[in-house]
C-alpha cells in the first residue's frame, strides 16, 4: 500500500505545476481601465487660490460665477458651497480651480481661505459665526 506522499510523488512534475497554476489564476474577465473624465485644472493657480483670504475669495467667486457666490456660506474664515444635487462637471471644475475641495462628511465644497486646520469633531457652526454674503451684497 502506498502512502499519500508516495502517491503525490508518482505524478509527473509538469502535471502538478499546471494544476497549481490553474488553481492560482482566476477565470474572471478583465475589467476595462477607468478613464479620467475630470476637466483640466491649473494646479499652480489652485494652490495660490487656496491661500487667499476670505474677502478675496468671495470677490473672485462673485466675478467668476455670481450664482456660486449666491450659494456661498462663510463659516468662520472658510467658505462653503452646498448643492441640492450634484453640480455639472464644469461647475465642479470651476470650484476646484478656485481652490475649493469636496468634503464628503459635510457634503459641501469648502475653501480654507488660507486658514488651514486639522479635522475637528463637531459642527463648525457651533464654534464659529456664519453668514451668507449673497444676502448682504446688492445684485
Amino acid at each position: 500500500m502506498k502512502t499519500t506522499s508516495q502517491k503525490k510523488s508518482n505524478r509527473l512534475p509538469q502535471e502538478s505545476k499546471q494544476s497549481q497554476q490553474a488553481a492560482v489564476q482566476p477565470t474572471s474577465t478583465p475589467q476595462p481601465e477607468r478613464v479620467d473624465t475630470r476637466l483640466p485644472i491649473d494646479t499652480e493657480a489652485r494652490k495660490a487660490n487656496r491661500t487667499l483670504p476670505t474677502d478675496k475669495v468671495l470677490a473672485l467667486l462673485h466675478t467668476v460665477n455670481p450664482d456660486l457666490f449666491n450659494l456661498a456660506e462663510v463659516v468662520g474664515k472658510w467658505i462653503w458651497v452646498q448643492f441640492k444635487e450634484q453640480p455639472a462637471a464644469s461647475l465642479r471644475q470651476q470650484l476646484a480651480q478656485l481652490g475649493f475641495h469636496w468634503n464628503r462628511e459635510r457634503q459641501a465644497w469648502q475653501h480654507p481661505c488660507g486658514a488651514f486646520r486639522l479635522r475637528d469633531s463637531g459642527d463648525p457652526h457651533e464654534k464659529y459665526s456664519s453668514y451668507y454674503p449673497g444676502d448682504e451684497r446688492p445684485a
